[in-house]
């Protein structure tokens, strides 16, 4: 025998409020960018960067001047230069 479905009526309806927000959220509206942390964990991306001989010599003698890890360099540098490109804005 087979066995009749029968739609539930347990879904609530949305509030006004709610489908005032979520078409402003559609419509282009008022949207709050995320706090960025300077300190989280380094797993949203990865980048695989090739360097000549003359770069990569570089960057040891860099790294081992100013006592950081060769990623710590390119990322201090990385850093660094977005605050000077941003002063002079």
């Amino acid at each position: 025998m087979v066995k009749r479905r029968e739609p539930t009526a347990t879904q609530r309806k949305p509030t006004t409020a709610e489908i005032e927000a979520f078409a402003a959220g559609a419509d282009g509206g008022q949207t709050t960018a995320p706090a960025l942390d300077p300190n989280a964990n380094r797993d949203y991306k990865a980048i695989r960067v090739p360097f000549n001989e003359y770069e990569f010599s570089k960057l040891e003698e860099l790294a081992s001047k100013t006592g950081r890890t060769k990623l710590n360099v390119i990322r201090w540098a990385m850093l660094k230069l977005s605050e000077e490109v941003q002063k002079g804005s």
